[in-house]
Formats: structure tokens, sequence, C-alpha cells
């Protein structure tokens, strides 16, 4: 599958017909129909889709996605399709309008063609959490694909689609890239609009896109981002411009010593740092011991938030009603949400209760305050921030499912981020023993531009090493 941004060049200059790409983006789907990524596809729709795309580029429109077939996470949603969020409480759920991200792709000319799996309402690192069963890694399939946008990541990884999106609260677009070894972005928190995005927790949440190159990521951000009437939290503040050819000139990289320190693994953590060796640009580094805080002030926040979003699926309000005659309806239909989902939402009700406990709440939000502090005197003597992506490698499915502890431990490097508001990317930096590992990149609030200026001159330094074909 070609890069997006070299489809819309073809299609928009009559090269290539939409209808082509996308026929041929819905066989490299069949093809990857053992990865268990897709819950839902879209082929006719997606053909007519298609088919507007050729005429609107006849008539002389310029759309900067034209024919770009892209996957979307199923807790986006897209009118008349399913909005499942791989959970049994929504199993029969159909949305009624669509996403403010999904539709300004589709303004743009990109094409529509599958739902994508992941852990039950965003809720896990694997995407095994699913009524539709687990997705497996392109690299190894008897590994996870990371979460909850695995479906996504394994999509783009297996060079099904060029562009997918999923949704990022505590890594879940970053941690995906890298173990399946793709580009995921997180845009700073307001950078695009969360209408449409079924809430996990709303001071966290971002949409954003998983691509093979940062320039593909750019272009799909350039497209979501913006104000929406329908979404006060989301900014009215342009991107900055960016260049793909700009060097790096004098950027000063810093790196996190906590980061390479266990439970991330030694390789992992000396594939990152030849990584950001190559780039050739002023490296220093920097203790941050708030990030030992930011894991457990992340659970206490992301499942207090949680708790008040996800009380409405009780199948009175919303959710697949308990069955007749149920003696508990509302205990009945929120078993539907499933063991991790009712975990979370427990310990969210119980940090949040009246009590000993509502201090947990607190100290939570003292420590988000203190990091947000910290990393931004960090960004008074750095332009980025570096540290792996993910502790570890992708895997063995079901290695982690018992056991939530060391599933939490796959997003130990990606909350601070979320918790403070900033964009990240994770770009592939090598492979140890064959499977892929991510470089995190960190930026100050609204500085995307200098995310995809380092990760394209990482591409170009070390070639490709996200393609698994």
């Amino acid at each position: 599958m070609t890069d997006a941004i070299g489809i819309a060049v073809q299609v928009q200059a009559g090269d290539r017909r939409a209808v082509e790409v996308i026929a041929e983006a819905l066989s490299r789907l069949d093809d990857a129909a053992g990865l268990n990524a897709v819950v839902a596809r879209r082929d006719d729709a997606a053909l007519a889709d298609a088919a507007a795309v050729d005429r609107a580029v006849a008539a002389g429109q310029v759309l900067p996605l034209a024919g770009v077939p892209v996957a979307v996470k199923d807790n986006l949603a897209d009118a008349g399709w399913p909005l499942t969020c791989a959970s049994a409480a929504l199993r029969d759920h159909v949305a009624a309008d669509t996403a403010t991200a999904v539709a300004r792709l589709r303004a743009a000319g990109a094409v529509v063609v599958a739902r994508t799996n992941l852990d039950a309402f965003a809720m896990g690192s694997s995407t095994e959490r699913s009524i539709y069963g687990p997705t497996r890694n392109p690299w190894d399939r008897e590994r996870v694909a990371g979460g909850s946008s695995g479906g996504s990541a394994a999509l783009v990884a297996a060079g099904a689609v060029p562009l997918a999106l999923g949704s990022d609260t505590g890594g879940s677009v970053r941690q995906p890239a890298a173990l399946c070894g793709v580009t995921g972005v997180l845009p700073t928190w307001g950078r695009v609009s969360r209408r449409g995005l079924v809430a996990f927790a709303s001071s966290l949440d971002q949409v954003g896109p998983l691509t093979r190159s940062a320039a593909d990521a750019h272009a799909a951000l350039a497209v979501m981002a913006g104000p929406d009437p329908l979404d006060t939290s989301a900014a009215d503040r342009p991107l900055d411009p960016w260049d793909p050819d700009e060097g790096l000139g004098g950027l000063r990289v810093g790196w996190l010593q906590e980061a390479f320190e266990p439970p991330t693994e030694p390789r992992v953590a000396g594939a990152v740092m030849a990584a950001l060796g190559r780039l050739g640009v002023p490296l220093s580094t920097h203790a941050l011991p708030e990030l030992g805080h930011a894991g457990p002030a992340y659970l206490v926040l992301s499942t207090a938030e949680a708790s008040s979003n996800l009380a409405r699926y009780d199948g009175l309000r919303f959710g697949t009603p308990a069955p007749p005659g149920s003696a508990q309806p509302r205990v009945d239909a929120r078993a539907l949400l499933g063991e991790e989902v009712r975990r979370r939402l427990l310990m969210g009700t119980a940090v949040l209760a009246a009590g000993p406990r509502r201090a947990l709440y607190a100290r939570a939000c003292a420590a988000r305050d203190r990091l947000r502090a910290a990393l931004d005197a960090l960004f008074e003597e750095v332009d980025l921030l570096a540290c792996p992506t993910s502790p570890t490698t992708a895997f063995p499915l079901g290695a982690r499912l018992d056991d939530p502890v060391a599933m939490a431990r796959a997003d130990t490097l990606t909350v601070a981020a979320n918790l403070a508001g900033l964009p990240a990317l994770s770009t592939p930096c090598g492979l140890v023993d064959g499977l892929p590992v991510g470089l995190q990149l960190i930026a100050p609030r609204w500085a995307e531009a200098r995310l995809f200026t380092a990760a394209t001159a990482l591409e170009a330094l070390q070639g490709k090493t996200n393609a698994v074909r």
C-alpha cells in the first residue's frame, strides 16, 4: 500500500482513481483477516464514497486526502455504522452521528473502509479484552498488538491501510504503534475535537492518527485539528507550519533518565539510545522523579472519570438492557461491560466516595500538577524529551491477562504526556529479536511540528523498519 500522501497526490492528479485504490485496500483487508483487527467493513459504502471522490476531483475540487483508505477505531462514531466499543453492553448499537475527526477526514477525501478492534471501552493495553477476540500482531501472530488501539495499529503495520484513527487516554495510540512498528501521535489535548468519541477519561482522551510515516501523520492531523462548535475543549489554535525537508538545526533533545531504567528492558533502552545517537543533535540527560508518580496518579484520575462517564450504561439510558424478568436490571446490564471495565469503575467509584479514600483523588490531582510543572521546567532547557514508548516489545497473547499490575506497566512511559496535556509521538527505531521498538518524543503544548521534524529525521537515517511486508 502506497503512503497516504502519495495516494492523495496520484488521485488528485488523475493518475489513479479512488475506486481502484479502495478496491485494493479491501483486498488487503482480506489478506489481513487473520489478525482479527477489523470488527466491521464498509465495502459497498467505501466504493460508493470513492466514486464520489473521483467525481469531486474531476470537477476540480482539491482534496488533501483524496482516495486515502482509512480505518477507524470502534469507539469513534460514524453515522449508520456499529459503535460497539468492543463491549457486550453496546453489541447492537448503531451510531446516529459522526465524530468530528472522522467527518473532517471524509471531507478531505479520505474513505473509511473498516472499523477496528480495541479493548472494551478503550480500557486495556493489549486489545485482548474484546467481544470480538484478541487482535494479533502482524510481526508475530502469537503476540499482542498493544492497546487499546491495537486493531488500528495492526492494520497499518500489515499494509492494509496507510492511515487509521485511534484514541489515546494513557498511551492507547502510541503503545500499539510501538509494538506494531508504526507511527502513532498523541496531539496536544484540545488540538482535535473529541465530539463523537465515546468518553473514557475526558481530561485525558485525545483522537490521534496511526500511519507509516511522520509526514502522513501530519497530513491527517492538519485535517482533523481545529475548533468545533460542538466541543468547547477543541482549541482554535492552528498547527505550526511544518516543512518535511526542514533540518534539525539546533534542536535540543533531552532523554529522561528514569525511563531507561527497569522495568524498561535493557535492549529496548539500548535501541532507543542508539537511535537518538544517530540524530546528531545535542543530547542531555534529565531526571524526572515525578515520572514514578505518573502511573498511580493516572490510575486514580482515569478510573474516577471513567466511573462518571460510564454510569450512563445502565441498560436504561444507554447500553444493552438486562434480560426480561431480571430482578436486578441495572446490575445485570452493567455485567455486560466486562470484567476489566467493571474493575476500573469500582476503583473510580471508591476514590470518589466520601471518606478517607477521597484523599487519594486529591493526591492524584496534586501529583498531576507537579508533573506538569516539572515537564514545563524541562522544556525551558530542551526542545524535545525522548524515551522508549513501551518498556518491552510485544508480549505473548494471554501473558498478562490475569496480572493487571504487569499489564499496567505497558503504559508506564506514556501516561505522563496525557496527564500534562502534551503532544507526543512514537516512531519505530529498530528491532529486538525481530520485534519493533518504539521511540517516544514529547514536545511542549502545541509544538507538534517538532515531533514531526525529529521523527522524519529518524526515518531518513535508519530507513524503513515499519513494513511487515
